[in-house]
């Protein structure tokens, strides 16, 4: 079993920034990807950055250059540093883990104010 616990969501003005972090535990050998996807109300689930076990990473159109995703592997966390948020940022963000089945974690708010 895999658990995964992300902190850092909150309030935030357009412009600023917040970082989230998704801790992993349990059965984590073999981890092929982490990531961050979001989901806004009304709106499905999609993909916001992925880091691969191979280091190669995958952004949203809509992100890039503004969001960096990075791994701390001694601690099986993984980081998303959100920069120049925009009110369109504002969704749950969920944590994933790609290790054979697909795992996520309960989701955190971020909420950006224009």
């Amino acid at each position: 079993q895999v658990h995964l616990v992300e902190s850092g969501g909150g309030l935030v003005q357009a412009g600023g920034s917040l970082r989230l972090s998704c801790a992993a535990s349990g059965n984590i050998i073999g981890i092929n990807t982490m990531g961050w996807y979001r989901q806004a109300p009304g709106k499905q689930r999609e993909s916001v950055a992925l880091l691969t076990i191979f280091g190669t990473t995958n952004y949203a159109d809509s992100v890039k250059g503004r969001f960096t995703i990075s791994r701390d592997g001694a601690k099986n966390t993984v980081y998303l540093q959100m920069n120049s948020l925009k009110p369109e940022d504002t969704a749950v963000y969920y944590c994933f883990l790609r290790r054979g089945a697909d795992y996520w974690g309960q989701g955190t708010q971020v909420t950006v104010s224009s």
